[in-house]
């Protein structure tokens, strides 16, 4: 497929886009605008979706079988969704514990995830220096802070799987006080675990060089084009789609739309959009990371149960994150809820709380956007060979490696080749379906309530919720 004479975006529509986060706001210009599908093509594979899911499956079919006819067909434009607004953390946390996928899959199992995990981190590295890639990728680490009482027990409670399912110092470890203040001088901690197996990195860039990679190799991406639904192929017909109102035909379709995919025609109830938001601030002085350290660039979180995460960017701003906006009712998505004030007002106060002098800086970028959770929590990928349509996603935040694992899974998949990548546990998982209106609403927004009162509880008294346990099932995490 060629693809058309790049033109660029206006100044207007330049604007819109850097409004989305701290790391649109940086790229340079010019913005590319890519064609809009406006005819019926025929390809190889068609992924539905331009975010990192989709661009590193391209990549990979791509780099595995060059010719081969890849298109991408995106709703807005590349990286527009949580590809282009996460935490920046590229990761090897998988959004359900080791435990669990062993009482589902085997210790062997959940022993080969976390190995495939911890490589997807260095594959990210390798691929962006290969591909010259500057997207700031640096593999500094995670520390984890425990703050009270309850938090040292989940942190001891981490330590003992990790080393159940044979995983050493060498992968996570307990600092003590002084250890951890050495790393992350944030305020009140107790101790920490740390793991080498995080990098940071600026997730704009990636999307954006990934993107030109893909284009590089031949594949082609349609932005504008909304996929209006997937129609499985059978014996005597190969899978297709519409979109924009046209007819696109392949050997094989792959749903990589993440908090999107409910718009699609028979996935309303696969994945649930649930909002996370960021902050960031003004670029901090020397005096201040003398003291609050992260002197590799290493990623920052704590045991709270409503998730927070932060990391140092490269131009010595924080960028911090959280959960605790609402979910809103019928897996609706809209711009409007990219920014909620009173969550942007209490992630400022989490992020005073660990380093008080940030008190008086200033918050330069405001954003949000929505991840993928599907009903158990357990991220998944797969491909149905008799209806020639594949998925990936359900990252529940954690997708910026994951989702690397999951294009070179999907590769692997179409392509039918035998690897241990086609036989890790979370291949051909499927989750049970979300409940219907009004219930699936009553659930979610009950159960963030309530873990932002256990959190409230373990703050103020500094002891262990017996309600975090029941939480911890319901919600599956």
């Amino acid at each position: 497929m060629v693809q058309s004479v790049a033109t660029y975006l206006t100044l207007s529509e330049e604007r819109c886009l850097r409004a989305l986060s701290l790391w649109w706001d940086g790229l340079p210009a010019p913005f590319v605008s890519r064609p809009v599908l406006g005819a019926d093509v025929d390809v190889d594979v068609a992924v539905v979706g331009a975010g990192f899911t989709g661009l590193w499956t391209a990549y990979y079919l791509l780099r595995a079988s060059p010719g081969l006819r890849v298109a991408l067909l995106e709703k807005e434009v590349t990286g527009f969704g949580a590809s282009g607004r996460n935490g920046g953390w590229c990761s090897a946390l998988f959004p359900v514990p080791a435990s669990r996928i062993a009482r589902q899959h085997g210790a062997d199992a959940a022993r080969a995830m976390r190995r495939a995990m911890q490589g997807s981190v260095d594959e990210v590295g390798v691929a962006v220096t290969d591909d010259s890639i500057d997207c700031r990728f640096v593999k500094g680490g995670s520390i984890v802070a425990a703050r009270n009482g309850a938090q040292v027990e989940r942190a001891g409670a981490d330590l003992a799987e990790a080393r159940a399912f044979g995983l050493s110092e060498n992968d996570l470890l307990w600092l003590s006080k002084a250890e951890a203040g050495e790393i992350c001088g944030a305020a009140g901690v107790l101790g920490a675990t740390y793991t080498p197996h995080c990098a940071v990195l600026d997730p704009a860039r990636l999307v954006r060089g990934l993107a030109e990679s893909v284009e590089r190799r031949g594949g082609s991406i349609y932005e504008r084009t909304r996929v209006e639904g997937i129609a499985p192929g059978d014996k005597s017909n190969r899978p297709r789609l519409r979109a924009n109102g046209v007819s696109v035909r392949a050997d094989f379709v792959v749903r990589a739309a993440e908090a999107w995919a409910p718009a699609l025609t028979g996935d309303r109830r696969s994945l649930l959009p649930l909002y996370s938001l960021m902050i960031a601030t003004e670029p901090l002085t020397e005096q201040f990371w003398a003291e609050a350290g992260l002197a590799r660039r290493e990623t920052f979180s704590d045991y709270r149960e409503l998730v927070i995460y932060g990391q140092r960017t490269s131009d010595g701003r924080l960028a911090f994150g959280g959960r605790g906006a609402p979910y809103h009712f019928a897996s609706s998505v809209r711009p409007s809820y990219d920014r909620a004030p009173r969550v942007h007002a209490s992630l400022h106060r989490a992020l005073v709380q660990l380093f008080p002098s940030l008190r008086d800086v200033s918050v330069t970028h405001a954003w949000g956007g929505p991840l993928g959770v599907p009903r158990d929590w357990f991220a998944s990928v797969g491909l149905d060979r008799r209806s020639g349509v594949g998925w990936a996603g359900g990252y529940v935040g954690d997708g910026v490696s994951t989702s690397n694992l999951a294009g070179r899974t999907v590769t692997d998949l179409v392509l039918g080749r035998d690897t241990d990548l086609v036989h890790l546990p979370w291949v051909g998982h499927r989750s049970r379906k979300w409940g219907p209106e009004p219930l699936r609403w009553l659930e979610v927004n009950g159960a963030l309530q309530a873990i932002k009162l256990v959190d409230h509880a373990e703050e103020r008294w500094r002891a262990s919720s017996a309600v975090a346990g029941y939480l911890e099932r319901l919600l599956g995490s």
